[in-house]
């Protein structure tokens, strides 16, 4: 696929942020910076933490690659001021980010077209009490997950094995959210999927199976620690893998999510059957992320991994900036 870089204009690279994910956000965003322009972008590096969205317009940006994690950068806000400054940006648009940031309105959403994903209970704030904390686990069984519906990196994510660390599970999740996600616990193999394009053309790349010291996926182990195995070929059956992918990319679409996008399931080992966790809209692009790694194996370099993903940057109502005379 032949890209004609000088048509992708100036660009600014979004990344750190204001997130618990900034950390992570940076190193994507260097890893992107310096792919686009080691292809002859013009691509400058832009924190939204530390200047105003404003600064795109005045450095005359015609399009933003988002390499931010977490909120205020993977759940609409971002987005929407991009849509309000007409500035077309990588990535899935308003609203399909702000459910897909929400674990229990994706769930409710995948849930309303019969897609599988593990049994849950979301407890309010009001809920978040010791008489209900403890009624969970009958309901759900154990081990069971507990995790803040709005964060991603798995941080202040718990797996409890007995009731007497529901409590302090969810003062942990709670801390990040006013919400706290308590989750049915799929004993199998962890898998991702990204998904590359729109619609009818949107495509998954192959699945990565994940394999973690005492399956603990967590935010030092994803990012900073060489321990976790990651296999791409997956070495699941054809079969399994068709399935996962065609799972995965109903949810994509079901979202409305474009551009890009990583599904994670767990496949359940007593049946082989995959479940839907979470979509994660704007994914990692670090040396350790997962989208870089199937895309590799589907024949696809980093650089023009990210150079595909800048030209397919788009607004949700480019029309209508057209019309005011701004930029579409």
């Amino acid at each position: 696929m032949s890209i004609d870089v000088a048509r992708l204009g100036k660009v600014a690279v979004l990344m750190g942020g204001l997130s618990a994910e900034r950390e992570v956000s940076l190193m994507s965003g260097a890893g992107v910076l310096a792919a686009l322009q080691s292809s002859g972008v013009k691509a400058m590096a832009f924190d939204p933490a530390q200047r105003p969205l404003e600064d795109l317009k005045q450095e005359r940006v015609d399009r933003v690659f988002i390499a931010l994690h977490g909120r205020y950068g993977e759940d609409g806000s971002i987005q929407g001021a991009l849509e309000w400054l007409g500035i077309p940006y990588t990535g899935s648009g308003v609203m399909a980010s702000a459910i897909a940031m929400d674990k229990v309105m994706t769930k409710r959403v995948w849930q309303s077209e019969s897609l599988s994903t593990p049994r849950w209970i979301c407890l309010a704030a009001e809920r978040q009490t010791q008489e209900v904390v403890r009624t969970v686990p009958d309901a759900l069984g154990l081990p069971l997950i507990v995790k803040p519906p709005h964060e991603g990196s798995s941080i202040g994510v718990t797996k409890v094995e007995g009731y007497s660390q529901m409590a302090e599970a969810v003062a942990l999740s709670a801390r990040y959210d006013t919400e706290v996600l308590c989750e049915e616990f799929i004993e199998g193999d962890e898998v991702t999927c990204p998904v590359l394009g729109t619609g009818a053309q949107a495509q998954a790349l192959p699945v990565v199976r994940i394999v973690a010291p005492q399956g603990a996926y967590d935010y030092q182990n994803k990012y900073f620690t060489d321990v976790t195995q990651y296999h791409c070929p997956s070495g699941l059956s054809a079969t399994e893998e068709a399935e996962i992918q065609r799972l995965v990319l109903a949810a994509y679409r079901t979202l409305g999510c474009r551009g890009w996008g990583r599904a994670d399931l767990m496949v359940r080992a007593s049946d082989r059957k995959p479940f839907l966790l979470e979509m994660n809209t704007s994914p990692g692009m670090t040396s350790h992320s997962l989208v870089p790694m199937s895309a590799k194996a589907a024949g696809i370099s980093y650089e023009e991994l990210c150079l595909r993903l800048l030209a397919d940057a788009a607004l949700d109502h480019p029309a209508h900036h057209a019309s005011h005379g701004g930029q579409s």
